[in-house]
């Protein structure tokens, strides 16, 4: 929930800012969009499916959102944002990426909270700290379940993690 709090709140940073600031901006938000929901569908997501009445249909609707985030995200990190085109696709991209924390809040972390224990509550924060720590910092399409960021993750991360060196040496943070 406090991720999703930051998340608007670099929404905001981002539609506010311009230049090298906004670029930043950008980048900061596409690593914690990334990072965030590689967590989601490594603990989150499967908890729902196991223990959610409904949870199939819950966690698909979300991964669907997910990966349609994740696509535009990619158009947009390949613009400059500067382009014309940026601000549009961003605050469409906005309003779906709160559309779907909304319904995340409403449909998983509610039943999370009334439905676990504090010791599986404690278990799942050290499991969303751990795949945070080890996640790709960029969207990925595609590879939106627990298996598949198991598999894939590992090598996404570590050519992710090498952009990000290789912008920050070149003075392009991000």
């Amino acid at each position: 929930m406090r991720q999703h709090g930051g998340i608007r709140n670099l929404f905001d940073e981002v539609e506010a800012s311009k230049g090298a600031e906004l670029q930043d901006a950008f980048h900061r938000l596409v690593r914690l969009l990334a990072v965030h929901e590689t967590a989601e569908e490594e603990i989150v997501h499967p908890f729902a499916r196991t223990y959610m009445p409904g949870g199939e249909q819950i966690v698909d609707d979300r991964l669907a959102e997910e990966r349609e985030a994740k696509e535009v995200l990619v158009v947009l990190d390949d613009l400059n944002t500067n382009d014309p085109k940026f601000m549009p696709q961003f605050l469409a991209l906005r309003t779906k990426v709160q559309m779907h924390a909304r319904a995340e809040e409403r449909y998983e972390f509610t039943h999370i909270r009334r439905h676990s224990d504090a010791t599986r509550l404690a278990t799942m924060a050290k499991g969303i700290k751990a795949a945070e720590a080890m996640a790709p910092t960029r969207p990925h399409p595609g590879v939106e379940s627990a298996t598949a960021n198991m598999a894939l993750g590992p090598l996404a991360a570590l050519m992710d993690r090498t952009k990000d060196a290789v912008r920050k040496a070149m003075g392009k943070e991000g």
